[in-house]
């Protein structure tokens, strides 16, 4: 019995220890597979990455450079993202036209899309950019401006038409072809040219003495076979495509314009995706813009051979025969400074002026440099504008005439953006840049108080074309290098408030909430304080503020019968806007700030049924007008072909630029150097007296006085029904 009881004793001895290794051996099996993971450990499904599906769209063919370089941008997005994102493309407009694929765009429906430059300029007139003729030196200078700042300013533009501008691609340069041989601008004289339904580019036609036609694509080649038209201009592509080397004998290699493409994205969808999807897109498309402009380059090559083949007379112009087109069309691209934008041309011309600088000689003779630190793409971009072309029109006049000590006058314009830090940087740029003369600013007289420690610091010579705060040139620096030819708040308050009292009984001042509006406050405060109590009453607006409905029902209400204004373009059509809504609107007086934007375009109708008055220091598009003021009003319209009920926008900007450009002239040719010190106390004692458009400068400044004009230039004005600014009568 004992033996057996020890060997069952044993047995379960044994089994006891072997489960229990069984246990241990298991749960270091399940510990050893934990170990092996290489991720945290979970109670959940794993879950497999997002996958986004793209489609991408473009008008052209699928055996294009552009639709090859597309899918090439698919497949990378593919390898890069892991597989996350698929992007199938759509050519041939099998989407729909460009149109329909940009509201496509915009409404979120399609997410990619390659679009003509030249279908996004009537949305987007910037766009026009690339079409300015003969506007870039070569290639190179174009591909460095479309891919530096300049095509980042472009390509931000497409965001307010919801769209996400990523990079330029291209459809290749443009050539010309006729049934003449093409060498100089005159060879086209008489010719009926083909053209798009664009401005421009029939103004660039005309310029040359051609009849622009406006041809569909599709029939062009038919119509150059039937003799409709003598000539047209595409890339090499589409004149090979097309088979135009079959109807037209002579090919001209001008390059003298640009056919691009814009890889965009639509906002909607855009800002759904994740982060680094948003990257990968960018990064993607802008890496191949490189890969598509060779591409295309390759591909003309054998658009070129088949044309020649085709026993096609092939010329390509040389520098000489380039500049003299360049020449005669340049003055396409001042014309067109409003729709394409200044603060692009501006950006531009400051990067061809660096580029200049940096590659002279040390023994060759540098230009003198003058700057312009003003708005050039905010409210007060007209003003902005039309300083510069005064300033265009002045320094053209120096340099006909020898320019200044035996060197000629460059323009500099930076966009300050009506930032006053920004503004600041500018004139520290301006300063570091070497012979410049000094600086012209521009209408916001908040930004150039603030600029003014950095103007005294650096001695830099600043001249006021637009500003009219008193602070401006009334300030504590000394000695002061701010000189005026420009109007002063304390003249235009009195003056507004003058012709307010005389027109009604009970007058209310509405202010700008800025150093501009107190500016005026402090001019018309003691005035007011003369006046029975209740007789003038001051009120303000802010910035950005558009409601003006009840405000103006209840100043009516409370008796008040005229309006005395002192607000920039947009409060000012807002509130002309809510005053043509009411019975028997109230007449206004108003500050000429709101002619620095685009008020009367936008308010044209309101100004059908409120009266609206305004300051101005010269008149230039009426009877009212001086001799010289007519005759540079002519010019003006001739260098900037307008017909003549076209409107001078922002006229007094452009005559005020033009003689204190003049003046300074005058000042470096006294101070023998572009000394600033020496400058400045030459404008403070010019010799020579200047007959300006304004009036005759003799002397435009002393120590005591930097201000050139008075009171007595003061007018009031008004617009006419083509938004042209002549005298109130």
């Amino acid at each position: 019995m004992a033996t057996k009881w020890k060997t069952s004793h044993f047995s379960i001895a044994s089994i006891a220890l072997l489960l229990t290794l069984s246990i241990a051996l298991f749960f270091a099996w399940i510990l050893y597979q934990r170990g092996a993971n290489t991720g945290p450990v979970s109670s959940q499904p794993a879950k497999s990455a997002p996958h986004y599906s793209l489609r991408l769209g473009l008008n052209l063919s699928a055996d294009s450079a552009l639709h090859a370089a597309a899918q090439r941008f698919a497949q990378l997005m593919a390898e890069r993202s892991g597989g996350r994102v698929e992007v199938a493309v759509h050519p041939d407009q099998v989407l729909g036209t460009d149109e329909q694929m940009v509201e496509l765009a915009r409404d979120g429906r399609l997410d990619l899309l390659l679009t003509p430059t030249a279908k996004l300029s009537a949305d987007v007139p910037a766009m026009q950019y690339a079409d300015l003729p003969f506007y870039f030196a070569d290639r190179t200078e174009l591909y460095a401006m479309l891919d530096g700042e300049p095509g980042e300013l472009l390509l931000t533009k497409l965001y307010d038409v919801g769209l996400v501008g990523i990079a330029f691609w291209e459809n290749g340069f443009k050539q010309f072809t006729a049934n003449r041989p093409i060498r100089r601008p005159e060879d086209f004289a008489g010719l009926r040219v083909r053209t798009m339904k664009s401005r421009l580019l029939m103004d660039q036609f005309s310029a040359m003495g051609a009849e622009p036609v406006v041809i569909d694509f599709a029939t062009l080649r038919q119509a150059l076979a039937d003799g409709a038209v003598d000539g047209q201009e595409n890339p090499l592509v589409a004149i090979a495509g097309k088979k135009i080397y079959e109807v037209q004998q002579h090919l001209t290699m001008s390059n003298h314009a640009w056919l691009g493409y814009v890889f965009s994205a639509s906002r909607k969808a855009f800002e759904n995706l994740p982060q680094d999807i948003r990257n990968l897109i960018v990064d993607t498309a802008r890496e191949l813009s490189t890969w598509e402009r060779e591409e295309t380059a390759r591909r003309e090559v054998q658009f070129l051979e088949t044309i020649r083949e085709a026993g096609v007379e092939i010329y390509a112009l040389n520098d000489d025969e380039r500049s003299r087109f360049a020449e005669v069309l340049a003055p396409i691209a001042r014309a067109y400074g409003f729709e394409v934008g200044y603060d692009l041309l501006a950006k531009t011309d400051e990067l061809r002026t660096r580029t200049m600088l940096a590659e002279a000689g040390q023994d060759t003779p540098l230009p003198w440099l003058i700057g312009l630190d003003a708005d050039l793409s905010g409210s007060g971009l007209l003003a902005g504008g039309a300083i510069l072309r005064g300033m265009e029109m002045a320094v053209e006049d120096i340099n006909a005439g020898g320019g200044i000590l035996g060197r000629p006058l460059r323009i500099v314009a930076r966009d300050h953006r009506q930032n006053a830090k920004r503004g600041a940087e500018n004139i520290e740029t301006f300063a570091a840049m070497p012979n410049m003369l000094a600086v012209i600013g521009g209408m916001h007289s908040g930004v150039i108080l603030e600029e003014l420690e950095t103007i005294h610091r650096l001695r830099m010579p600043f001249l006021i074309p637009w500003s009219a705060g008193s602070s401006n040139i009334h300030h504590d620096y000394r000695p002061s290098y701010t000189f005026r030819v420009s109007l002063d708040d304390a003249w235009v308050a009195a003056f507004l408030l003058e012709h307010a009292l005389n027109r009604g009984q009970h007058v209310a001042v509405i202010l700008e909430q800025s150093v501009w509006g107190r500016s005026n406050e402090e001019a018309l405060k003691p005035l007011i304080a003369k006046l029975p109590p209740g007789r003038v009453e001051i009120h303000w607006l802010n910035r950005g503020e558009t409601d003006f409905d009840s405000r103006l029902a209840e100043l009516k209400a409370h008796g008040f019968d005229v309006l005395l204004l002192a607000a920039t373009a947009p409060e000012s059509k807002a509130l002309v806007d809510a005053m043509a809504k009411i019975d028997e609107p109230m007449p206004i007086y108003a500050h000429w700030s709101l002619t620095g934007g685009y008020f009367w375009r936008q308010s044209r109708e309101a100004l059908k049924v409120v009266e609206l008055n305004f300051v101005q220091s010269v008149m230039v598009d009426n009877g009212e007008a001086s001799p010289r003021a007519r005759a540079f009003a002519e010019r003006y319209r001739a260098d900037y072909r307008l017909s003549a009920v076209d409107p001078i926008l922002a006229p007094a900007g452009s005559v005020h630029a033009y003689d204190l450009v003049h003046l300074l002239a005058h000042a470096a040719r006294q101070a023998g150097s572009g000394d600033h010190v020496a400058i400045r106390a030459a404008l403070e004692a010019l010799k020579q007296p200047f007959a300006g458009i304004v009036r005759n400068y003799d002397p435009p400044f002393t120590p005591e006085r930097h201000d050139a004009l008075g009171p007595d230039v003061l007018h009031l004005a008004r617009y006419d029904m083509y938004g042209r600014i002549v005298a109130v009568r």
